[in-house]
């Protein structure tokens, strides 16, 4: 099987991992904390700050890949406390159209560099 990284323009890597990797009709986009590009640093703001800004990261690797949010079919949301999960629905639902992609939300110690919320998605071209 023959597979594809994909990174964006600007994209701040914290390890040795691609943002995205296409395999075959599949993407896999690596989880996103709510880092701004331009200062390397977590945003700043409440949970739903910090949400929108994994979506502003998801959608450039969404970008660079040829694809859109429609195109996700599975995410997963990790949350450093699951009492944001009402918070964070809000904003998802900004995101996504019916039908929406399957989803597990997780509860965590903790998220590379202070994160509050880190999200991952599965992409089929």
């Amino acid at each position: 099987m023959s597979k594809k990284a994909i990174i964006p323009e600007g994209a701040v890597i914290v390890g040795p991992y691609s943002p995205a990797v296409e395999a075959g009709e599949l993407i896999f986009v690596s989880g996103q904390v709510p880092v701004d590009g331009a200062t390397g640093k977590i945003v700043d703001g409440d949970i739903q700050d910090q949400v929108k800004q994994c979506f502003v990261n998801l959608k450039k690797v969404l970008e660079a890949a040829g694809v859109t949010f429609d195109n996700i079919v599975k995410s997963t949301v990790y949350l450093t406390d699951i009492a944001d999960f009402k918070a964070v629905n809000e904003v998802y639902a900004q995101y996504f159209n019916s039908p929406y992609p399957s989803r597990t939300a997780i509860a965590v110690a903790a998220l590379p560099l202070g994160a509050n919320v880190e999200i991952e998605v599965i992409v089929k071209k």
